[in-house]
């Protein structure tokens, strides 16, 4: 019966071949799912900053009378602190009684 069955020859390098294939695309999905949690993360600074900032100036407010007259006066009197190789924050005072325009801006990564 041995000669009516017609294997085929194996190739050594398909098994490899396909080894690799299934080990890039579990790595390419890894590299996508940190990348996707990385960004959560600086999402999730922003946000953090900007509702430091905000409360920090309302706060001020509260307390003062007036509002803030630079960001390194909120960082002293009111302990703001954040990263600043990460983030650029532009503090723009209107005067005493108005609220500031604060703009906040992520550096790149070669920043």
């Amino acid at each position: 019966m041995a000669r009516f069955q017609m294997e085929k020859e194996q190739h050594p390098w398909r098994r490899m071949l396909l080894s690799a294939a299934v080990f890039l695309c579990f790595l390419g999905l890894f590299l996508a799912g940190v990348d996707s949690v990385s960004e959560s993360t600086r999402r999730r600074q922003r946000e953090s900053l900007e509702t430091a900032i905000a409360n920090g100036i309302t706060y001020c407010y509260a307390m003062d009378g007036e509002y803030p007259q630079s960001l390194e006066e909120l960082a002293a009197r009111y302990g703001l602190t954040y990263d600043t190789s990460r983030f650029f924050v532009d503090y723009r005072v209107n005067g005493a009684n108005l609220y500031p325009d604060v703009t906040i801006i992520e550096r790149g990564e070669g920043s």
